[in-house]
């Protein structure tokens, strides 16, 4: 299976992490909770996978776009 990478739909910052590298997800399952002008954002799994790399930290800015996790 190809890997799929989860991106940031806004410019905010990393509020939480909701799943560690190994943990299995399910289809629409919430990883990465984002902050952006006082709204929670959930960045969530395009399809169910497991979590092979998570590339931000709690409290990093990210940007629109940039990449969150990615799924094997």
């Amino acid at each position: 299976m190809a890997a799929s990478v989860v991106q940031s739909e806004v410019t905010g910052t990393v509020w939480k992490i909701e799943v560690q590298v190994g943990d299995s997800v399910a289809e629409e399952q919430t990883l990465v909770v984002l902050e952006s002008m006082k709204m929670e954002i959930p960045a969530v799994a395009p399809a169910a996978g497991k979590v092979a790399r998570i590339l931000v930290g709690e409290g990093e800015a990210v940007a629109e776009g940039q990449d969150l996790v990615v799924l094997e």
